[in-house]
């Protein structure tokens, strides 16, 4: 899959894009696998924040997890041809009316391998047109192309997050 232009995506998704180096459909396979297995190491952590209003280890993964719900939404909108603006979202507020605290680091690291798994099923079927189709959520037009980087560099960010101000 070809690396979006900038004209696919707006100036928020560059800092997830530039992480994606190399083949962005292996990098999303090894993350269904590898991704679970880091968080799995976490347990000791897992309710562990690096500074006071920040979010714990469970809160972090359930963001990540929120977030590729969220985006494959609008990836299989725009794919369809969706031609209404989807709302954005408040990570924070989602963060904050879940109850990640409540549940186990495991559940939550084989529901985003699931989720993945699964988001590849859809990924995967997508032509070159259905790649390249706009649509617009929170005012903001982005491609089917792009939010498949999006959510590989997004994992990247947030992996590289957890390893220097968690571990």
């Amino acid at each position: 899959m070809n690396r979006p232009q900038t004209h696919e995506y707006p100036e928020w998704g560059q800092n997830y894009i530039r992480q994606v180096d190399g083949d962005v459909l292996a990098i999303l396979n090894e993350q269904a696998t590898g991704f679970p297995n880091f968080i799995n190491n976490l347990v000791e952590k897992s309710d562990y924040a690096y500074a006071p209003g920040k979010w714990t280890i469970k809160e972090l993964i359930g963001h990540i997890i929120d977030t590729e719900r969220i985006l494959v939404y609008r990836l299989l909108c725009f794919a369809r041809g969706e031609t209404a603006s989807l709302p954005g979202f408040e990570e924070d507020d989602y963060v904050a009316n879940a109850h990640f605290k409540d549940r186990s680091l495991f559940s939550m690291a084989e529901e985003f391998s699931l989720l993945r798994k699964s988001n590849l099923y859809l990924i995967n079927t997508l032509n070159e047109e259905e790649l390249s189709r706009l649509g617009s959520a929170n005012g903001n037009q982005m491609s089917v192309r792009a939010i498949v980087y999006v959510l590989a560099g997004h994992v990247i960010h947030h992996s590289k997050i957890i390893n220097e101000r968690y571990l």
